[in-house]
């Protein structure tokens, strides 16, 4: 009996010393544990550690490494190859494991099948998707066919602005949600004209002169309107909607009360000149539309200039499109994070995107920086100003930039040369706006066809270009196919990703 209890003591001892030996590499020394490395598609490493990497690191850096597979290259590839082909040759050939994509390669990459569904994930992890702002998840969910492919953090929303002191001295009614580009305007008309170009009271102002082709564009992409359709490349403005819209932009020229002073914009110079330049924030225009980067850009005009005087701003949402007034197409998602469906490491990146996507990250990123969270309620206001207006509208998917990488790149210098002669003609009474649609619509498609065959025919013989580039002033860009944040404006023609 004795025998046994020590045999069995040998045993156990022996089972102890093989699991310790296991758990020891050589003498007294433990195995590391080996690093899951993640390659994360992004376009630019030292902005994704910036804003991602270093806190999601925090968390699990004993157990994940990332290797950041930058984009920046595909813009000028030698190969001539377009941006799009140089994007899905670079994903095929790194095999990322996380995808950084706008919402054109969101949509493209869904319906070719490349992503993996989310919803399995939420499901097993009781992933609380609750306190993510609604729209932007059903505009997710309509991309992805019911189904969730993918998940933004942030997104870059605007709204209006306006001066509750101008309005209350002029006796005009405060704005309110859900206003058209017709509200805006029609309210704009109300404040004086009078007075110089220094001084003068501006019933809308932005933060850049505001020509008539400025106004159309404004006015055009917040009703979704495409002056080509990408699919059939065929030039569309002669419509009843886009004679709506060059009227209501030749009008508010017309008017007076929109800011376009004489003279180029604001390009360098003392810090007082370019809050000198900037009509709302100085308190001389009645509206502006913006993002929270205005209240910071307030805060700080009030700290570096002596004289500043502060005036009450209220914000409502819009503009929106007036067949649709609860939906906005001036809301985009920055970016959205998917898993692709090549990666060996699903398991990893959905961990990266729902740290991402939390409520932890939300709350240390709310209280820097000016980005929209999507999760709510960790960025309610900006120093007692409410930010509701910014998830009042549901976000609709614009549909204007779609494919433009496919366009000539002299196209757009083409369409404004007509158009803007032809307006020209339009103001000087020499034309009416009907023939004039109809000879910007036959020109533009004439150089849109030559454009095209030339392209065909020149492919594979010039680098890709860089692309249009139309709203630095709303801190993106349109570059190489994709949409981009631009974190500093270095020049008129240079841009800082």
């Amino acid at each position: 009996m004795m025998r046994n209890k020590w045999i069995q003591k040998i045993v156990l001892l022996a089972m102890v010393g093989l699991l310790l030996a296991g758990c020891t590499n050589g003498a007294g020394k433990k195995v590391e544990q080996t690093k899951t490395t993640l390659k994360v598609l992004f376009y630019d490493e030292n902005w994704f550690y910036q804003q991602y990497g270093d806190l999601f690191s925090m968390k699990n850096g004993e157990n994940v490494e990332f290797e950041i597979i930058s984009t920046q290259n595909l813009y000028n590839n030698e190969e001539g190859k377009s941006y799009q082909e140089a994007y899905d040759e670079l994903i095929d050939k790194e095999k990322p494991d996380v995808l950084m994509l706008d919402t054109n390669n969101f949509e493209k990459y869904v319906s070719d099948g490349k992503l993996v569904e989310l919803d399995t994930y939420i499901e097993k992890d009781k992933y609380n998707l609750e306190g993510i702002y609604p729209g932007l998840l059903e505009l997710l969910k309509e991309i992805g066919g019911s189904k969730l492919y993918g998940l933004s953090p942030t997104f870059y929303g605007s709204a209006v602005f306006y001066n509750k002191d101008l309005f209350n001295k002029y006796g005009v009614d405060l704005p309110h949600d859900g206003m058209s580009w017709q509200d805006i305007l029609d309210l704009a008309r109300r404040f004086p004209t009078d007075g110089d170009e220094k001084t003068r009271v501006y019933g809308y102002g932005d933060s850049y002169p505001i020509s008539m082709d400025n106004m159309i564009s404004m006015i055009s992409s917040a009703e979704g309107l495409m002056n080509v359709n990408p699919d059939s490349m065929k030039v569309t403005v002669d419509t009843d909607s886009w004679k709506r819209v060059f009227q209501l932009a030749i009008d508010a020229e017309k008017s007076g009360v929109v800011y376009n002073p004489e003279g180029d914009r604001f390009m360098g110079g003392s810090m007082e000149e370019y809050y000198q330049s900037q009509p709302f924030l100085m308190g001389r225009s009645a509206m502006t539309l913006g993002s929270p980067y205005m209240l910071q850009n307030m805060k700080d005009a009030k700290e570096r200039l002596k004289d500043y005087k502060l005036f009450e701003i209220g914000i409502v949402s819009g503009p929106v499109d007036p067949s649709d007034p609860t939906s906005t197409y001036n809301a985009n998602l920055s970016e959205v994070f998917a898993i692709n469906a090549a990666s060996t490491n699903k398991d990893v990146a959905w961990d990266f995107i729902k740290f991402v996507n939390g409520e932890d990250y939300a709350r240390v990123k709310s209280r820097s920086g000016n980005d929209m969270m999507s999760r709510m309620g960790f960025k309610k206001d900006f120093e007692g100003q409410s930010l509701d207006p910014f998830y009042a509208l549901k976000p609709k998917l614009n549909k204007s930039y779609r494919n433009w990488d496919k366009l000539p790149d002299n196209f757009y210098g083409d369409y404004s040369a007509v158009m803007t002669r032809e307006l020209d003609l339009v103001k000087n009474n020499k034309k009416t706006l009907d023939e004039a649609l109809k000879t910007i619509q036959s020109e533009a498609q004439t150089a849109l066809d030559k454009g095209l065959k030339d392209k065909e025919a020149n492919k594979g013989k010039e680098g890709a270009g860089t692309g249009y580039c139309e709203c630095w002033w709303k801190r993106c860009c349109y570059r190489g196919g994709q949409f981009r944040r631009v974190t500093q404006v270095a020049s008129n023609d240079n841009y800082i990703f």
